[in-house]
């Protein structure tokens, strides 16, 4: 078969040649089926995917989990069975909630699969037949019709009139207009190979043929799969520092134990006591419920996102979102509408500017700032007119009275010139009724214009639309005032500079003129009828940014956030869209997938800080700009809606695919989707996501002063001599019940004043900054002083070693459940917040302490936690060395944020 080349550069002759097949009878039959032995189908394949075992596997590598697992088959071994099957329910809780969510994984290769078309129709044997697309291959000949998705890569050898949407490969909001006898040299980017068709591309106008040079995973969409398939999934910054921070703890855990246990032996205690000792701290030491806290709050982030309009996939990218330092973002639909809107109107040296959103028939023409009406100059009147005529597209309207939508059907360039006369008052269904057309001659890439004819105002009329420097060379006429006057330099000049004027705002220019015919030719010769012609003015149209866009943007940036367009369009058309949403400024560079070509990756990164656009880019290159961010030190977010993003959205950080406008691949690569398609929705998203995070933190602030205490409590008491204060199911009960409901409530914290005026956090920083160290030293010490003086106390008062660790584990509750209402926020004090204001936390604490009572109080209770029923008085001492610990840390709170300031 024949080598990969670069199709796009060779002639269709060169490519029969090659390719060995006929261009007018195609491959024989037998010659097709040989091929295909060859080659294979024309599908998308990719690697199997992970089984329901294997995953559930993978849960399991988590160092704290095997931490725990240890320390529960040390709990069975010396007899405490409670211990060790709560701690395997909590671990394989754990595991099923990661493996629902791991089942939810990624099925781009699925949704690239549906993408190719089901049927093509091809030239076998010298005939027109239709055949499945997967049993296309290299040299078969295939017919295009509107309509058709292309089922290959093609090289085209026919094109009528033929355009083809490539959005959702290039970017480029505009259908593609082909030209199969266009012969391209050197290396051209994707977007630019108008003789070429891709696989999973619509052809929206004209027909065509081709010759498949790529099926299957050699053509463009193929190269994406490949590059889907061999990405290795990350592990979120989240989860690598909860990784980090659970060997931490589980090595501290170990060695503390080792310590506690040699030293006991030493000082001749029974072995046996010790063992139990050391399981002790170890249970001590791990907060158990950490896991499954973290997942629960994360899913709870999750559905408080779906509000906010975003549908996270993966729970750690919740967490992700919050420390996004960079934003890429596709221009297509993504920050622009994705309908093309005509903006500026030159008519008779003048300009009109138009206003309204997308497809919308609603907005006003402007004059020098001052609202005109369009009808009441003959001029503009006309040009609308020929626009709405000289048109084959047309305006839908669905939905119901107060909740219209309105779509294109047919070419969106020719779409926004009837919107435009629709916001006039011309009715493009009105004039075509009262002005049919009676003839035409089609739109040709060659000539770069279209014609119609009418029957307009008793006279028949030829209305012609085209590229404006060719209509221009067109025209001796030109029409002022509803008058027709020679058209001068002067003129011509001045039409020249205003569409350079237009152009240079990046918009797409089209130019308008008409003649008076005699009759109505049958047979319409363009080089006779499209000349001599009375040129009327100008259009400009773009595909504009969303308003809502720019405020996001603003928001971003406050929140140290920098915002990068990715975009398959022109520079000149993604810069001025940046420059309108306020992404660019005097000191930021734009570059072009050719410029990326020249450099190297390390070049590349070295640049990427400055650059805020990127444009005429391809797949491969929005994966090395991705990596390039990254390789700065950056936690990149990147957004799509194309297959062509697909890729990116898999290597960024964090995915984010469009909801409405997304395609199908876009969506299963991403982490996120945005329901509404609202580039406002990410920002409040990344809102979500910090506050997430500084909940998380809480949480695990909590969670980690109350475990260093516990640990102090048991490793103090035995150094100084003193009993166990203790007991290892009292511990567990403490760790996975008592402690996980205000660990839940402080991850239900509301966000704190001025989260998005803060920059991102350093992607390496760790989950426990210098500051939260000394809170939790702090804490620890004055938790161990409190419960080990009650314990004392009660030793002595009693010299009843069961009554002595009851008060111990009572007071430990109190005084960890007071501890939740100080960890609410590391700055501000109690009362500043509210001690009420988070209704979880007055849910879970009572809960807890619910539980408390429950052990003291029930017999049967009393029996497994080894407690004591405590008297009235008794919670007097019990509240009084409780409260010591929340003292400390109020009080630790204000020094610290004092010492900042």
């Amino acid at each position: 078969m024949a080598e990969k080349t670069n199709w796009y550069s060779l002639k269709k002759e060169e490519i029969s040649s090659k390719l060995n097949t006929d261009l007018k009878s195609g491959l024989s039959s037998e010659e097709a089926k040989k091929r295909l032995d060859e080659v294979g189908y024309n599908e998308l394949v990719g690697k199997k995917g992970e089984t329901i075992w294997q995953m559930l596997l993978e849960q399991f590598k988590d160092f704290l989990v095997l931490i725990l697992i240890g320390a529960s088959l040390v709990s069975a071994v010396v007899g405490e069975t409670t211990d060790a099957i709560v701690i395997i329910l909590i671990v394989i809780l754990n595991a099923i909630l990661g493996v629902v969510q791991e089942a939810r994984a990624s099925k781009a290769l699925e949704a690239l699969k549906k993408m190719a078309a089901p049927e093509a129709k091809v030239i076998r044997d010298g005939k027109v037949v239709e055949i499945p697309a997967r049993e296309l291959v290299p040299g078969d000949i295939v017919i295009l019709e509107a309509g058709n998705y292309v089922p290959a890569d093609l090289r085209l050898i026919e094109s009528i009139n033929l355009k083809i949407d490539e959005a959702s490969l290039t970017g480029e909001s505009v259908p593609s207009e082909k030209n199969a006898e266009v012969v391209l040299g050197g290396e051209v980017p994707l977007g630019d190979r108008n003789n070429s068709a891709f696989m999973g591309t619509v052809v929206t106008y004209g027909r065509g043929k081709g010759i498949v040079i790529e099926t299957g995973m050699n053509t463009e969409i193929g190269l994406i799969a490949k590059m889907l398939e061999s990405y290795e999934e990350e592990e979120t910054p989240l989860q690598k520092k909860l990784d980090d921070l659970g060997k931490v703890l589980g090595i501290a855990c170990l060695v503390i134990c080792g310590i506690v246990f040699v030293l006991g032996i030493f000082e001749g205690n029974p072995l046996l006591d010790m063992f139990m000792t050391a399981v002790s701290l170890a249970v001590a030491a791990i907060p158990e419920g950490l896991p499954a806290i973290v997942t629960i709050v994360l899913a709870l982030g999750m559905q408080r996102m779906v509000k906010r309009h975003a549908i996270i996939k993966k729970l750690h990218a919740v967490e992700t979102l919050g420390s996004t330092t960079v934003i890429c973002s596709d221009k297509t639909g993504t920050l622009t509408q994705n309908e093309m809107t005509a903006r500026k109107v030159f008519v008779n040296g003048k300009f009109y500017s138009i206003t309204g959103e997308g497809y919308k028939p609603i907005g006003e023409f402007y004059l020098d700032d001052q609202k005109y009406d369009p009808l009441s100059d003959p001029d503009l009147k006309m040009l609308l007119t020929i626009s709405a005529l000289c048109n084959d597209a047309k305006l839908e309207e669905s939905g119901s009275n107060t909740e219209k939508s309105w779509r294109i059907m047919g070419d969106p360039t020719e779409g926004c010139l009837i919107v435009a006369a629709e916001k006039a008052g011309l009715s493009a269904e009105e004039l075509n009724t009262l002005t049919p057309r009676l003839q035409e001659i089609p739109f040709d890439s060659d000539r770069k214009r279209m014609t119609t004819f009418h029957l307009y105002n008793n006279s028949y009329f030829a209305f012609t639309k085209g590229a404006p420097d060719i209509m221009l060379s067109l025209s001796n006429r030109i029409l002022k005032n509803n008058q027709v006057f020679d058209i001068t330099d002067e003129d011509r000049k001045t039409i020249l500079e205003a569409n350079h004027s237009m152009a240079s705002q990046a918009l797409r220019v089209l130019g308008f003129a008409f003649k008076p015919v005699d009759s109505i030719p049958s047979h319409p010769d363009p080089a006779e009828v499209e000349k001599d012609m009375i040129f009327v003015g100008l259009v400009g149209m773009i595909d504009p940014a969303r308003p809502e866009a720019k405020d996001a943007i603003k928001i971003c940036k406050q929140a140290g956030i920098k915002p990068v367009m990715i975009t398959g369009d022109y520079k000149d058309t993604a810069e001025a869209i940046a420059k309108e949403l306020g992404m660019i400024d005097e000191n930021s560079q734009a570059l072009t997938g050719l410029d990326l070509d020249k450099m190297t990756d390390e070049e590349l990164v070295s640049v990427a800080n400055n650059v805020s656009v990127y444009a005429r880019v391809s797949p491969v290159h929005k994966l090395r700009i991705v990596d390039a961010i990254k390789n700065n030190g950056h936690i990149v977010a990147m957004t799509g809606d194309g297959v062509n993003d697909a890729p990116a959205l898999k290597r960024a950080d964090i995915g984010i695919a469009m909801g409405i406008t997304g395609t199908d691949v876009a969506k299963e690569a991403a982490d996120m989707i945005l329901t509404d398609d609202n580039f406002a929705s990410i920002v409040a998203a990344v809102e979500e996501g910090r506050t997430i995070y500084a909940n998380i933190r809480k949480f695990i602030f909590f969670l980690l002063s109350c475990n260093i205490a516990e640990i102090l409590i048991i490793f103090v008491a035995m150094l100084a001599g003193l009993p166990v204060p203790l007991k290892p199911i009292q511990l567990l009960w403490l760790n996975l019940l008592t402690d996980a409901f205000p660990a839940l409530a402080l991850g239900m914290e509301a966000k704190e004043p001025g989260i998005m005026k803060k920059p991102p956090r350093n992607p390496n920083e760790p989950i426990l900054d210098k500051k939260m160290n000394w809170q939790i030293a702090v804490q620890s010490t004055f938790m161990t002083i409190a419960v080990l003086g009650v314990f004392v106390f009660s030793l002595n008062s009693t010299s009843d070693l069961r009554v002595a660790r009851t008060f111990a584990f009572a007071t430990l509750i109190f005084s960890e459940l007071l501890r939740a209402y100080t960890s609410r926020s590391e700055e501000l004090l109690i009362y500043k917040i509210g001690f009420f204001s988070n209704l979880y936390m007055v849910g879970g604490t009572l809960l807890s302490f619910l539980l408390l009572i429950a052990v003291l109080y029930i017999p049967a209770l009393r029996e497994i936690f080894d407690t004591v029923k405590l008297s009235f008085y008794d919670w007097d001492i019990i509240v009084l060395f409780g409260i010591l610990p929340f003292i400390a840390a109020e009080i630790t709170k204000l020094f610290l944020s004092r010492l900042q300031k």
